[in-house]
């Protein structure tokens, strides 16, 4: 089954400092048909406003991913680590037998725009573990982000997933072919494109398991994040 998730029907938190849209359940937005797509259970959109973000919190038994698109977002936890994450990095947050965490918006005069993203990892308990890594600056391919540990993404995963990410021209095509038995996720950061048919704007999320080949053309400079998942 193919599904198309348009970006104007997610979920909405809407606070002062706070406007978040989400893909799949979470918070006071639950809908039991949107659970999450196998391992990928959260992929929210979030804007925080100067000076303001999520006070220390705790998560237990997910990994987390951070991507940030416009301006700085702080981190801080409860294993002593302490950075900024800003647009072309990746942080992973594995949150194994239970850690705390803060994230605030690091500037004084922009919002924050980033995707958060959980997937659910094939083990419970363990150290939790944190990664913070700078991405290639390469256009038109795809980057492997994270991945099984091991097998060659810029962060590891207790989790047979991959996240990929591609910077694409007007114009430039990628395809992603789809092995036998698993799943993509199609997430648009930025700009349009069009997937299979399918006319992809910023926040769009498409899920297949049936789709054999994955084509994504640019109709203007885009930014995407494909999820291949067991």
């Amino acid at each position: 089954m193919t599904i198309y998730h348009d970006n104007n029907n997610r979920g909405k938190t809407r606070m002062g400092w706070l406007d978040s849209s989400h893909t799949f359940s979470f918070g006071h937005f639950q809908d039991p048909n949107r659970m999450g797509f196998r391992a990928l259970r959260v992929v929210n959109e979030d804007h925080v406003i100067p000076g303001a973000g999520f006070g220390e919190h705790g998560h237990q038994d997910m990994e987390i991913l951070t991507f940030v698109i416009s301006g700085a977002l702080r981190h801080g936890d409860s294993l002593g680590n302490g950075s900024v994450i800003k647009p072309g990095e990746i942080q992973r947050m594995y949150a194994g037998a239970g850690i705390r965490h803060s994230e605030m918006n690091a500037a004084n005069d922009n919002d924050v725009h980033f995707l958060q993203i959980w997937i659910e990892p094939d083990q419970q308990g363990g150290q939790p573990e944190y990664e913070q890594v700078a991405m290639p600056d390469t256009r038109n391919e795809w980057v492997k982000l994270a991945a099984p540990k091991g097998q060659g993404g810029l962060t590891g995963l207790y989790q047979d997933a991959t996240l990929s990410y591609a910077m694409l021209d007007e114009g430039h095509s990628l395809t992603h072919e789809r092995r036998e038995g698993r799943g993509v996720f199609v997430q648009m950061v930025s700009g349009m494109a069009d997937v299979n048919g399918q006319l992809m704007k910023a926040g769009d999320g498409l899920q297949t398991d049936d789709l054999d080949q994955i084509t994504i053309t640019a109709g203007s400079d885009a930014q995407i994040l494909l999820f291949d998942l067991a």
